[in-house]
């Protein structure tokens, strides 16, 4: 199974931050998992762990919820593609919601984002995560 050097979970509820970051540990699949509790933390946290963008701590996975307090995931997405390209690193940008709203889903399509996901995450889930994004093909 493929490895991720660095994942984010960017969630305002602790509960299901705790939850994924117990299923990626059981999972083994990345080295280290870094947690937000909304938009502006998760850039903070970029800010201090992507200066290299080749950092081992900067993510190359953010799985990130929709709706949260202070900046939602949108909010947090439109400063990320403001962000000076050498600071921004490859990464995947995954949506998590709870929300199948039209109007969401209608956002969601126009956005700089590799999918998006309805919670709870899940094993089934990560492992499609990871085949389609981190696997090298054959």
């Amino acid at each position: 199974m493929p490895s991720i050097s660095c994942t984010l979970l960017v969630d305002d509820d602790d509960t299901t931050n705790y939850l994924n970051q117990r299923l990626l540990q059981r999972m083994a699949v990345t080295d280290t998992v870094l947690v937000a509790g909304n938009g502006q933390e998760a850039l903070d946290l970029l800010h201090t762990h992507c200066e290299q963008p080749t950092s081992p701590t900067c993510p190359t996975l953010i799985l990130l919820d929709m709706k949260m307090p202070r900046m939602n995931g949108f909010e947090f997405l439109r400063a990320y593609a403001q962000r000076p390209p050498l600071q921004n690193p490859a990464v995947v940008i995954i949506m998590l919601t709870t929300s199948l709203n039209a109007q969401d889903v209608s956002r969601m399509q126009d956005l700089p984002i590799a999918g998006f996901l309805t919670k709870p995450l899940t094993r089934e889930k990560m492992e499609n995560i990871l085949h389609e994004h981190f696997t090298a093909p054959s």
